[in-house]
């Protein structure tokens, strides 16, 4: 059976599915997107993708196509037409598409170009989670604006290819020194009873997990503290983790070929992940 995949106010079997050459997210990219996991046929974290949708869009000036409640009812949708029990859904919105290529943004009247679609995954029951992750660090050399999930991934993209070439799983960039995060999720660390990760600003999405999963940690009593951390702390560390919308929790055993503390994955990513399951949830629509 076709997926099903929603364009511009449409359900379309997703080879019928078409956006102009002339639209900005292929030219400029310039869009946003959110990608919200789905397990037992609900939404993760829905609001907070909303919230940070919005942000992005602010950030950007581009207008606000779709209201929330819409919008939600576009990913119930598609899950119902495509049978998605677990997985996830990517949404993109664009600036849209103007008579021909120009660095000038078109009117303000010009549509948005909304595009979303369904990928089946196993999400929850993930076979990393036994064996954790390996890492390689790379220099950060992706634009000021981090804090912004927009299309411009063409840095993280590369990044992954060369922790595949390096037989690693992914890679953790780093700038003056300090990590900043991963190429599609944010990094942390553990040393003795503190959580470390890098606190917020341009440098770094504000992950919506990653706010969860800190909330979370919080109310178990665990220490955490939001700072930039060195490269050499992350070796030295007794384990680490990331997390991100699309592996929760993920515990991270090696970087650049060093095991990190055991090798194994550690107590606290794997209670966080457990906690951050039941939690969400709960609270998933």
């Amino acid at each position: 059976m076709s997926r099903i995949v929603y364009v511009n106010g449409e359900y379309l079997p997703e080879g019928d599915a078409k956006v102009s050459i002339f639209d900005r997210g292929f030219l400029f990219a310039d869009g946003v997107y959110e990608v919200t996991s789905v397990l037992d046929s609900k939404l993760i974290d829905f609001d907070g993708h909303a919230v940070r949708l919005e942000r992005s869009l602010n950030e950007l000036g581009m207008n606000h196509p779709i209201p929330k409640d819409d919008l939600l009812e576009v990913h119930r949708e598609l899950m119902r037409r495509n049978d998605l029990t677990e997985g996830m859904i990517y949404l993109q919105i664009t600036r849209g598409a103007d008579a021909d290529r120009d660095f000038v943004y078109p009117s303000e009247d010009t549509p948005n170009t909304i595009v979303l679609f369904t990928q089946a995954k196993n999400l929850k029951d993930s076979p990393m989670v036994a064996k954790g992750m390996k890492v390689i660090s790379i220099e950060d050399q992706r634009w000021g604006r981090r804090d912004i999930k927009t299309v411009q991934l063409l840095y993280p993209s590369m990044g992954k290819m060369m922790a595949k070439a390096a037989n690693a799983d992914d890679a953790w960039m780093v700038e003056d020194g300090a990590i900043t995060e991963g190429t599609s999720n944010n990094a942390y660390i553990v040393k003795g009873n503190r959580i470390i990760t890098r606190h917020l600003g341009n440098e770094i999405l504000h992950g919506i997990t990653r706010a969860a999963v800190l909330r979370f940690a919080k109310s178990a009593q665990m220490e955490v503290e939001e700072r930039a951390f060195t490269l050499d702390e992350a070796k030295a560390a007794d384990e680490a983790f990331i997390t991100s919308a699309s592996t929760f929790v993920m515990p991270v055993v090696e970087m650049d070929g060093q095991p990190i503390g055991t090798g194994k994955p550690g107590s606290v990513a794997l209670r966080l992940r457990e906690i951050y399951l039941d939690e969400s949830l709960k609270a998933a629509v």
